[in-house]
């Protein structure tokens, strides 16, 4: 077996359309990606067959109750989490993390301190400033190399103290692409008694999760960056969970995971998820089958959704480093973000760069008139585009493949950057 991108191609149809006769080249990813057909579809049906509130007698309610059930099962499965009840939906990842925050911050006592990062988008930053602001509590921050773009870990050994409570940071970063040592930061977080918060939003489209492996106490993401709908997700350790006291309208249960999960959810959007889920599983069983053995600790769609994640992964590293090559070629350009070859497994497909000459606003307008979608800007990571010093001219030009775009559309995108820039 091996990585079909055709038949993949076709599950998605987005992929198809064109405008005045141009088709459309999605490299707007990394902030929300396409959706296979199994997922519209997924919706649709929950909305016109099992549209009801859950917790009730009749059909309806038993049917929507049971999708909400396989996507927590589904979820589970995706970030290999011990308990589908430990999975919370949600809006999205801002949403959740807003609305957990103010139980996270019960916890904690005037003076205590939490550690935040450089790299972060600021839905990781924003609501923990807040909370420390109406807490009093201290605020430390670890920074990361602007020529490196990694951080030094051991930097973590200086910021740290007794009095340290929380450590929040990205699995990987949505404007450098940088994938962090996630495992290690939350091992020191522990050591210290800390407990450690994962805004998995652009790591969890690329790379097989772990969360029990990471060690964390938190992992969130938002489905619609990993092909689903417009849905977030939370993931916490039970034990964590149960000592928060969730804010909630009082007729709602206590117990996990419903009492993190005030008002009707989006039945319909959960049924996305678990259509998104079951999507990956699918290109697991039928395509990844050299890569079953090195998830042989899991079974079934556990399995499955790893194995395709590696899979999907590979391919995705050659996107990046035909994009990266290319660029790299191209007078006036500098990656923000990791470009050496031989350290492609320590970043996602998401590339940044500027131009010495032509604002990235510009070159990001010329290439939507050629169908080209791509963002501009500093995209919500406020403190990596200060960081980068990109901050005040615009923040950067963002690439964004994943593994439905072709090294084709890539070359398109370099031709396209290369005319511009010398015109």
């Amino acid at each position: 077996m091996s990585y079909d991108l055709e038949t993949v191609r076709a599950q998605f149809p987005a992929l198809a359309l064109t405008d005045n006769g141009t088709r459309r080249i999605y490299f707007d990813n990394p902030g929300g990606t396409q959706v296979p057909l199994r997922v519209a579809d997924a919706v649709a049906d929950c909305l016109l067959t099992k549209n009801a509130n859950i917790g009730a007698h009749f059909t309806t309610s038993k049917e929507a109750g049971a999708v909400v059930q396989s996507a927590r099962e589904a979820m589970a499965d995706f970030l290999n989490a011990p308990d589908s009840s430990e999975i919370i939906f949600g809006q999205n990842m801002t949403t959740i993390t807003l609305h957990l925050s103010r139980s996270i911050g019960r916890t904690f006592s005037p003076g205590d301190e939490i550690v935040l990062s450089r790299m972060d988008h600021d839905a990781n930053v924003g609501p923990w400033l807040q909370l420390a602001r109406d807490l009093s509590l201290e605020v430390k921050w670890l920074p990361f190399s602007k020529t490196s773009f990694e951080f030094d870990l051991a930097d973590l050994d200086d910021i740290f103290s007794a009095r340290t409570r929380l450590v929040c940071v990205g699995g990987a970063s949505n404007m450098t692409g940088t994938i962090n040592d996630v495992a290690t930061i939350c091992a020191k977080a522990r050591a210290v008694g800390a407990l450690s918060y994962i805004d998995g939003v652009q790591s969890a489209p690329h790379i097989p999760i772990d969360v029990q492996q990471l060690g964390c106490d938190f992992f969130v993401c938002s489905a619609y960056k990993f092909f689903g709908p417009h849905q977030g997700v939370l993931w916490g350790r039970r034990d964590v969970l149960e000592r928060l006291e969730p804010y909630k309208p009082r007729p709602l249960t206590s117990e996990l995971p419903w009492c993190f999960e005030s008002g009707t959810q989006s039945h319909e959007g959960i049924a996305g998820i678990l259509a998104a889920v079951e999507y990956f599983a699918e290109i697991g069983r039928t395509m990844a089958g050299d890569y079953l053995k090195n998830w042989s600790q899991f079974s079934g769609r556990r399995q499955h959704v790893h194995a395709a994640m590696e899979l999907l992964f590979d391919y995705e590293k050659t996107l990046a480093a035909r994009l990266i090559d290319g660029l790299l070629e191209i007078d006036g350009v500098t990656i923000q973000g990791i470009s050496d070859k031989d350290a492609e497994d320590r970043r996602v497909p998401t590339v940044s760069f500027t131009h010495e000459s032509i604002a990235a606003d510009a070159i990001a307008a010329a290439l939507a008139e050629q169908n080209i979608f791509v963002w501009s800007g500093d995209f919500y990571a406020v403190d990596s585009a200060r960081t980068l010093g990109v901050y005040d001219t615009g923040g950067t030009l963002r690439v964004g493949p994943v593994h439905y775009n072709s090294l084709e559309e890539i070359d398109e995108l370099l031709q396209a950057v290369r005319d511009l820039v010398q015109d």
